[in-house]
């Protein structure tokens, strides 16, 4: 523990050599096992020395002479290896880690639970026995004579925040979310001065027709008054360009803070994942050491930030993962050389961030597990009826693994077959609205897979419309999002399906239903969101789905209790209240439903939407990935959307068929954007067709001209996500199908 920048006036004396214990005690436990390993140099036993060398110090300072004495035996015992006095070999390891475990009770506990003198005495004269001054004693201790593994010690607790530290960083969040909200809560006003805009220009157009007709009446009079009123109404146009500009700069830079806020609190909250597992390779060790094994533990990714609160949960999981590679997985020493492996064996524990989530692997490269064996004894303990588990995947029977009280073993052993095994890991989490899988070569090792959100207190989540509510689903439990027709779903024995390109036949099920909320009718496409794997994989129907967003979670109030089907709440951006379902519960009541007889389908509206046809866009960018992106982002929310390589392309398409809007880049060969929007302006049929501007130059010179050339819109690329392209297009046109009032 860093205490370099810290204020540590309002701790003890007592508390400073607790903390300081703590770490110099992980530095000798840590090159204790790697001096077992034979992988220790003189700088290693050099650093091993100055911890023992400062704890002694510091127990002097706090008076705590039994630990005096113990630190300085050590100190001694690491001297004489140094110098070649002692040779440590495993046992010597082991009384160097037992006094290792006494020093650390002794700094930890308080007077009345303080371990007794005698102990302190035995465990001195172990050490001095160990470079030949003292006398040997009984708490040196000898090698295991039975495979019945010692007690472990107690792990260092993964770290956590003091309470009021954590309740501190839960407030600074709340505040960074609604940071977040105020800044999201310009985009409406924005969007009004925008409205604003379109309705000054059919001023001005109506004012230009007005001194049109006064000229051709030939009334001077009346021509210089409409002349003065065009004069005096000018400036207004370039005072509300300026506003504009200003207030989406506003927006910008209070976007960027409130990000950066919560960026900055989420990273108090975040440890190296290597501060919560340090004491994992010792639990290892002296694990494999009572059943005559040899492992090891590497941990790769020790610098990836994790969440102290995440890293806390997943504790008891890690330990259950790697006692189950110990006793399940790894070979006596003399296995393991006859199949032409090492004699030690090693568990790789991996962390890792991954597509925006956090990967834990534990590796081993043991025995693996026989998919066979999983078959039968699903058949043996009747969890899985003999045709059906016939019919396994061996992915699909990886699971069974994870079931509470399944094991692959026939008797119960001190760490294994007691019916507390990966369900424990399952379920902890799926609490963490995480997965987990497993992966296995027989003979060559098992690895166990778990994906989790790099926090809990910011989850990213689909947003979808479910009975005209938005919803969220957290990201690491969808599998995909579908747009199919209507004519391409299925019914077989009273079930409506989908056939998929990646798999089996998808089931669908009406999200209204599921969460009780009425019956679902479709229109001529259906929207789904694929959950669940295996043969639990549904696609749930939905009315909408409106992109992704990062939400800061809100628990929900204790006085509810646990809602079926709810996980928590939070707020969208635009400030409206959004549940967050808990997909794992929604999978049970599906099954619950389904195994009821419900009826989870769909019913059809015949032909057409009711509101009419879908709203029609022109999307102008030479860019081929831009004009992809824009055309499936906006077919997927039910427009109908044709696209034009460059200005002049889409110019001849204009002149053919009939759009509600134009979205156009600005530089492309043949015919720029601004010359395609001055030619729409100048056109009687086009003059009033809605033109939105997508651009990466973000300049004010550049938006002015815009502006200026008639656009009704105009975004910068570098600023723009999915929302806010949809939400520009929904203040221009309306949705797909509404009626757009002029």
């Amino acid at each position: 523990m860093s205490t370099d920048h810290e204020d540590l006036s309002g701790y003890s004396m007592l508390d400073l050599f607790r903390m300081e214990t703590r770490e110099q005690m992980r530095v000798l436990t840590e090159g204790l096992l790697l001096l077992e390993q034979g992988a220790v140099d003189g700088a290693r036993l050099e650093s091993m020395m100055r911890a023992a060398h400062s704890v002694k110090g510091a127990a002097a300072i706090v008076g705590l002479e039994p630990a005096v004495r113990l630190a300085h035996a050590m100190e001694d015992v690491l001297v004489a290896a140094q110098e070649g006095r002692a040779q440590l070999d495993a046992n010597g390891v082991d009384v160097l880690l037992g006094a290792v475990d006494l020093l650390q009770q002794l700094a930890e506990a308080d007077d009345a639970r303080a371990p007794r003198g005698n102990r302190v005495a035995a465990m001195v004269a172990a050490l001095g026995a160990l470079h030949g001054k003292g006398q040997a004693a009984p708490a040196a201790p000898p090698p295991p004579p039975a495979p019945a593994p010692p007690s472990p010690p107690a792990p260092l607790p993964a770290p956590a925040e003091p309470p009021a530290a954590q309740a501190g960083s839960d407030e600074l969040l709340t505040l960074a979310g609604q940071a977040r909200l105020h800044a999201g809560q310009l985009r409406p006003w924005i969007a009004g001065l925008q409205r604003y805009k379109r309705h000054q220009r059919a001023v001005y157009e109506a004012l230009g027709d007005l001194q049109d007709a006064i000229r051709a009446t030939g009334d001077a009079r009346l021509a210089e008054l409409a002349q003065r009123v065009a004069d005096r109404a000018a400036p207004l146009r370039e005072t509300l360009h300026r506003t504009i500009e200003g207030a989406e700069h506003y927006e910008r830079q209070a976007q960027a803070v409130s990000a950066r806020l919560a960026d900055e609190v989420l990273a108090l909250r975040m440890c190296p994942f290597a501060e919560g597992v340090h004491g994992l390779p010792r639990m290892v060790r002296d694990l494999a050491r009572g059943l005559g094994k040899d492992v090891r533990v590497e941990i790769a990714g020790a610098d990836t930030l994790v969440d102290r609160a995440v890293l806390a949960r997943m504790e008891a999981p890690l330990h259950q993962l790697l006692r189950n590679a110990v006793d399940h997985g790894m070979e006596l020493p003399p296995e393991r050389t006859a199949a032409g492996k090492p004699a030690h064996g090693t568990i790789r524990l991996e962390a890792r961030h991954r597509g925006g989530m956090l990967a834990l692997v534990v590796a081993d490269d043991g025995r693996g597990v026989d998919p066979e064996r999983i078959r039968a004894a699903a058949v043996r303990r009747q969890v899985a009826a003999p045709a059906f588990a016939a019919e396994l995947s061996q992915a699909e029977l990886m699971e069974f693994l994870f079931l509470p009280g399944f094991s692959l073993k026939e008797s119960a052993t001190e760490l294994s077959g007691r019916g507390v095994g990966l369900d424990v890991v399952h379920d902890t989490v799926r609490s963490l609205n995480g997965t987990v899988r497993a992966e296995s070569v027989p003979g060559a090792g098992f690895t166990t897979v778990i994906t989790l959100p790099l926090t809990q207190s910011i989850v990213r989540a689909l947003v979808v419309d479910v009975a005209g509510e938005a919803y969220a689903l957290p990201i690491a439990r969808v599998e995909g999002v579908r747009r199919v027709p209507a004519a391409d779903v299925r019914t077989l024995h009273g079930r409506q399906y989908v056939d998929t390109t990646d798999g089996p036949q998808l089931g669908l099920v009406a999200a209204s239903q599921v969460l009780d909320l009425g019956e679902a009718v479709a229109g001529t496409d259906v929207t789904l969101v694929a959950i669940g794997t295996g043969r639990e994989r549904y696609g749930l129907v939905v009315d909408a789905v409106r992109g992704e967003q990062s939400l800061t979670v809100q628990p929900l109030e204790p006085t509810f209790g646990k809602l079926r089907d709810i996980a928590a709440a939070a707020l969208l951006d635009d400030g409206t209240p959004v549940l967050i379902l808990d997909v794992p519960d929604m999978l049970h009541s599906i099954a619950r439903l389904l195994d009821d007889g419900a009826a989870l389908r769909l019913g059809f509206a015949a032909g057409e939407s009711p509101a009419g046809r879908a709203r029609r866009v022109l999307v102008v960018d030479d860019s081929l990935t831009v004009r992809e992106m824009q055309r499936k982002l906006l077919a997927a929310r039910g427009y109908h959307v044709d696209v034009a390589l460059d200005g002049l392309d889409g110019w001849n398409q204009l002149r053919g068929a009939d759009y509600d809007l134009v979205i156009t880049d600005i530089d492309m060969p043949r015919l720029d954007g601004i010359g395609l929007t001055e030619r729409i302006r100048r056109d009687p049929r086009l003059a009033r067709l809605p033109v939105m501007i997508v651009s990466y130059k973000d300049r004010p010179e550049d938006r002015a001209r815009g502006l200026e050339a008639g656009a009704d819109y105009y975004l910068a690329k570098g600023a723009f996500h999915d929302a806010t392209l949809l939400d520009a297009v929904r203040d221009l046109v309306g949705g797909a199908h509404e009626e757009r009032t002029p």
